[in-house]
């Protein structure tokens, strides 16, 4: 192999490198909604979450991201676009899914959420 392939080919692996670490599963994630819910409801992120963030399984009961739980699906329902940013937007969903009747007879998202008990199930939402 010449000199000239062999930097072709470091230099086409290094780009292949970058864009795997650059595509990782945080990447395609919404950190925004973890943000947000963990300033949201910070002893529910402190009893729930790591290092006093929530993680993802509050909304998604599955490695697949685009499976949602019972809260999930309330919460996306909520929110007035895929992949909101605004802070505002995502606090007033957040807001909104509260008011949703949860899988626990009787209470509401909200209600489980001032409980510092997670709000959404651990299955898929149907």
């Amino acid at each position: 192999m010449t000199m000239k392939a062999c930097v072709k080919l470091a230099t086409a692996a290094a780009v292949v490198a970058g864009l795997f670490l650059a595509t990782g599963s945080e990447a395609v994630a919404r950190p925004k909604y973890k943000d947000v819910m963990s300033a949201t409801y910070p002893e529910l992120a402190k009893k729930h979450g790591t290092d006093g963030k929530l993680t993802c399984a509050v909304c998604h009961p599955d490695k697949d991201k685009k499976i949602r739980n019972n809260y999930g699906a309330a919460f996306g329902k909520a929110l007035t676009k895929k992949n909101e940013t605004d802070e505002a937007k995502i606090k007033e969903a957040l807001t909104k899914s509260e008011g949703e009747k949860s899988a626990t007879d009787g209470k509401t998202f909200g209600d489980l959420i001032k409980a510092v008990e997670l709000p959404g199930t651990a299955e898929a939402a149907k």
